[in-house]
């Protein structure tokens, strides 16, 4: 019939033209649409690749804070961390703490004592690499109730380090030092400089404070461990107005005598027991800037 013929004729131009139009494309235009194609999709599963598992990695450090309260009061001390309250409870005078808030340049640290400012710091400086940062709050002076504070950071050691500190404002003397316990087979003892910091082989000692007649005014024991780091501090206040507090010694942290086993034990009685002067605090980099 003619109606089916002219339908005929019809597609018959149409796939004809459609058969042009592709004959007209060159292999090559087809081929680079074929890499393209294949090229976004490359890409986009390299994308999806890295996010997954990414090789390259932001480093992070872990930075431990340790406070001591060595300020001469009947209240106990608070410290902020920005906002937010990190001693809970309030820190004790004699008393040592430790903290590891996510810390950053730029951070502030606020201190109360009896419910009064103190003081506050912003930290300026963190070190590149895992470090315990040593923070003591003491008495500025014998007639003010101002704070003062002094601050380290330990280098990293295997040895244990001890890094000595005087806070006591008044006229009485006495001085540090570190000997065999009692329990020892020895009887070895040095002197602790105030300003320094020392590595202590491992062991179980005892610190005392001897005035200048060789009166003990106080005494700590220590067990030193590889790779821990100490404090100790000679605390008190002589005060011309108010409450006056005697000479004593903070010792921090106390470790624990039964992880002095297999390679931490001594395993022989050492000539001297200080291992070696490792720096003072007066060369020490100071991390906090008093505001």
């Amino acid at each position: 019939p003619p109606h089916r013929s002219a339908l005929h004729s019809g597609m018959a131009r149409r796939l004809a033209a459609a058969l042009l139009s592709l004959a007209l494309v060159s292999p090559g235009a087809a081929s680079a649409s074929v890499a393209k194609a294949k090229q976004r999709s490359g890409r986009e599963r390299l994308q999806a690749l890295s996010a997954d598992s990414s090789f390259v990695r932001t480093l992070t450090f872990k930075h431990t804070l340790r406070v001591c309260n060595a300020y001469p009061y009947s209240a106990p001390m608070e410290i902020y961390h920005g906002r937010k309250q990190i001693t809970d409870p309030p820190l004790q005078y004699k008393s040592c703490r430790e903290f590891a808030p996510p810390i950053r340049d730029g951070d502030k640290l606020q201190f109360k004592i009896g419910g009064s400012n103190a003081g506050s710091f912003a930290i300026s400086e963190l070190p590149s690499n895992d470090a315990v940062l040593v923070l003591i709050v003491y008495r500025h002076d014998t007639i003010s109730s101002a704070v003062a504070f002094e601050s380290h950071i330990f280098a990293n050691l295997i040895n244990a380090q001890i890094a000595v500190l005087d806070t006591y404002r008044g006229r009485a003397d006495a001085q540090p030092r570190i000997q065999d316990a009692s329990s020892a087979k020895t009887s070895r003892s040095e002197e602790l400089r105030y300003d320094s910091v020392v590595a202590v082989n491992p062991g179980i000692y005892e610190v005392v404070l001897q005035s200048e007649d060789n009166e003990m005014k106080a005494r700590q024991e220590l067990v030193a461990l590889n790779r821990e780091n100490y404090v100790v501090i000679r605390c008190g206040v002589e005060a011309q107005e108010g409450q006056s507090y005697p000479q004593e010694l903070i010792v921090f942290p106390h470790s624990d005598p039964k992880k002095l086993t297999g390679s931490a034990a001594p395993r022989r009685a050492h000539a001297s027991l200080l291992a070696a002067m490792v720096a003072s605090m007066a060369m020490a980099s100071q991390w906090f800037l008093g505001a």
